[in-house]
């Protein structure tokens, strides 16, 4: 009997951990981690980086995996992945055009009310309207960039004793009294190979939204207005005068066509400057001396390109990469909420080479004060849009605007023929 008893307690004892594994095993199974695959164009290291850093708040905080993966072929890839079925949960546009696209064709998943309701708060209505196809938010944009931005020397700056413009006004009087006491104002290019002209099709947009405001520029880059429309000639007129004014412009005229984008900037850090203020996107630190990007919150000043027409403020152009979703699921949604808070970009922003969106972002975590200035620059804005030309046919956008402005610079046409071109070259 004894032998029977301690039988059956050793058979009741593996009841036990059968039960208890098989509930272990159970409740593993229960917390199985949660991946979101994303699909995006960053391949740089230093910008995977910033992504992962961001993403990897959210991760520790959930325990839900995020797998990034960056292509250079990410828009035939993420057309071919969708047709096939086999999209990632989230994809980061940088261009809104295949985001409309794509949602039009009911292959987008709209952002739930939590996160609308966030995005409605914490960004400006350029950015809805960035990320809203037909009224119905689709995206969160995260991380983004700036072109409306005015570089300056800031040592010698301060040395000389100029004034920073707050309107335009101002800046042509700046402009008057450099010239007037030897100095040349602007240092400018448009060179860039096949993409030659880009850099004044951004001049024009600028000066667009300053004066007719941002429903008229909408007009203009969906082709409501023609293209030589007396809106547009008054922006390419206003930029004319800033650049072929006698004195206005290191090398004059004839030198913006044949100067390299990237080497424009350079001579503004020459002792004494050759020039004093160069307008141009965040992008253009990169191509900044050595030596100045090394001390940029020393070295270099920034103030936002100046109003025109008070109504709209100090607008500014850019672009931006925004998240989107493929598939419906609590955790993707539950990330894209994250990624419209302010919070999503801290650590990107204390790495550098990244600016946000969000109203709610702390200014202060930006690693330098230049970012600081730009950041401020970007959520100050009563008026955001996306640059007009990589929003049009690429048959103008990034054909007859350049062409034909490149044309009009280097003196070969004159300006009412070159906007005449660049409006028939709009595809019927």
């Amino acid at each position: 009997m004894r032998n029977i008893n301690q039988v059956l307690g050793i058979i009741f004892c593996l009841l036990i951990l059968l039960f208890s594994s098989c509930k272990k095993e159970s409740a593993d199974k229960g917390k199985e981690t949660k991946e979101i695959s994303v699909l995006g164009t960053l391949v740089a290291d230093d910008e995977v980086n910033g992504l992962q850093k961001c993403f990897s708040i959210f991760e520790k905080r959930t325990g839900i995996k995020v797998k990034y993966d960056g292509t250079r072929e990410f828009e035939n890839l993420i057309f071919v992945r969708s047709e096939s079925g086999n999209p990632p949960d989230i994809a980061i546009f940088p261009q809104p055009g295949s985001i409309i696209k794509l949602a039009r064709q009911g292959k987008l998943v709209p952002m739930n009310k939590k996160t609308v309701d966030n995005i409605k708060q914490n960004y400006s209505q350029g950015w809805i309207d960035l990320m809203s196809v037909d009224g119905t938010i689709y995206g969160v944009a995260h991380r983004v960039n700036i072109k409306s931005v005015v570089y300056y020397p800031k040592k010698a700056w301060e040395q000389a004793g100029w004034e920073i413009p707050k309107t335009w006004d101002e800046l042509t009087k700046l402009c008057d009294e450099m010239v007037s006491k030897g100095h040349t104002p602007w240092s400018v290019g448009i060179e860039s190979g096949v993409a030659t002209g880009w850099a004044a099709t951004d001049w024009i947009e600028d000066i667009m939204l300053r004066t007719v405001g941002p429903k008229v520029y909408d007009q203009w880059v969906n082709h409501e207005i023609p293209f030589n429309h007396p809106a547009v000639l008054k922006s390419a007129q206003i930029m004319s005068h800033m650049w072929f004014s006698d004195g206005y412009v290191y090398g004059g005229r004839k030198m913006i066509p044949t100067t390299n984008f990237g080497d424009a900037p350079v001579v503004m850090f020459d002792d004494p400057p050759k020039a004093w203020m160069h307008r141009q996107g965040s992008f253009i630190l990169n191509f900044f001396p050595e030596e100045i990007k090394e001390n940029l919150d020393g070295e270099v000043g920034v103030f936002a390109l100046p109003s025109i027409d008070p109504q709209w403020g100090t607008p500014v152009l850019g672009g931006g990469e925004v998240h989107v979703a493929f598939n419906d699921r609590p955790e993707i949604h539950e990330l894209l909420y994250f990624l419209s808070t302010g919070e999503a970009g801290e650590p990107w922003a204390k790495q550098g080479g990244a600016l946000f969106a969000h109203q709610d972002q702390n200014i202060n975590a930006y690693a330098t004060d230049l970012d600081q200035e730009l950041a401020k620059i970007l959520v100050n804005a009563k008026v955001f849009r996306f640059d007009g030309s990589d929003l049009m046919p690429s048959e103008v956008g990034a054909g007859s605007f350049w062409k034909e402005m490149t044309s009009y610079i280097a003196g070969s046409k004159d300006l009412e023929e070159a906007l005449a071109d660049i409006e028939k070259s709009w595809p019927k």
